[in-house]
């Protein structure tokens, strides 16, 4: 293992302080545990924003927390869900009096935990709501979860329900938007190379020098099959056909499209991957409204990328054209 670190049980207390040194005008750390929020937390007249997982996926979820995204990033060890009472920390921190939306990624460990901390904030008297994002359409369960997994759509979801929290509105209505996203959000991706997680030291799983997984998780997870290297154009074409397979698009529909790195795909392969993802949809006369390539959720220094389409209506063109200003994304 080659790894620029200094103690791999130690990795992400120093990535998180890392973060804040580089960021401070963006966010602080709570003492004691391994989560970001925003610097001027609680924002009062606002619901709070609070999701997190498993490190390894930088820069979800830290690299977002500011204005018009999230308000607290809950960092796990690598690969890991964070423990519950780091949520509840998190939320406790971050709530103003309309209470706090938390955003979870469908893996088992992160509802549970995520479900957890809920119910002791709520017995604090914060009221608390939740939704789940399970954008990935490679397969229907995977080696963590019950229903699809929550991958790189989720970051469409963070920057479009802090945009509506923003603006004061109550969190009935920011869960409303936030559900809305989830709905019309597909994604899939694939792999060239696995990663090393820091405490195992090995590869989380292997490849031949010509093979590629078709559909993996962001963990490494088995997607639908493995096959021989084929051309970028070929690629985008069997994970577009998936994720058009499996929403409702017509002709003169809105889309944002991202395409995300998973760590070690040069922006050259990742615009190439894209010029075909835009052939595509003008091919069916979908008009894409917003585009965004580059690493948003990766997998530690995994090869490989993955496909994001969002259906958009008025509503969520507003609010993705909404000011974020975070680490990770800005939209100014």
């Amino acid at each position: 293992m080659k790894k620029i670190i200094n103690n791999p049980e130690r990795v992400v207390e120093e990535m998180m302080e890392g973060i804040v040194a580089a960021y401070p005008q963006y966010v602080r750390k709570l003492e004691n545990y391994n989560v970001l929020v925003r610097k001027n937390s609680p924002v009062e007249g606002k619901v709070a924003l609070v999701s997190g997982g498993g490190s390894g996926h930088e820069p979800s979820h830290g690299g977002f927390v500011g204005e018009g995204m999230l308000d607290a990033a809950v960092a796990g060890a690598v690969f890991t869900s964070p423990t519950p009472d780091a949520i509840y920390e998190a939320v406790k921190n971050v709530a103003s009096d309309k209470g706090a939306l938390l955003i979870i990624k469908n893996y088992t460990g992160d509802v549970m935990n995520f479900d957890m901390a809920k119910e002791m904030a709520e017995m604090d008297g914060i009221r608390v709501e939740s939704v789940i994002v399970n954008d990935d359409v490679a397969v229907e369960n995977s080696t963590w979860t019950v229903g699809r997994r929550g991958i790189a759509g989720t970051v469409f979801v963070h920057k479009i329900a802090g945009a509506k929290a923003e603006t004061g509105a109550e969190l009935d209505e920011v869960k409303r938007v936030t559900e809305k996203v989830i709905a019309n959000v597909r994604s899939m991706g694939m792999a060239l190379t696995p990663c090393i997680v820091p405490a195992a030291g090995k590869p989380n799983f292997t490849l031949d020098e010509n093979e590629m997984e078709i559909g993996m998780g962001i963990h490494g997870e088995p997607g639908t099959h493995r096959e021989n290297l084929k051309t970028a154009d070929e690629i985008v074409e069997h994970l577009m056909s998936k994720i058009l397979g499996d929403i409702n698009l017509e002709e003169k529909d809105d889309v944002a499209v991202m395409i995300n790195g998973l760590g070690a795909t040069p922006l050259m392969e990742l615009f190439i991957a894209n010029r075909k993802v835009d052939e595509i949809l003008k091919t069916r006369g979908v008009r894409v409204y917003r585009t965004f390539v580059g690493e948003f959720m990766t997998s530690l220094e995994m090869a490989g990328f993955s496909i994001s389409i969002l259906k958009l209506d008025d509503e969520l063109k507003e609010l993705l054209d909404a000011k974020a200003d975070t680490p990770a994304l800005k939209v100014l």
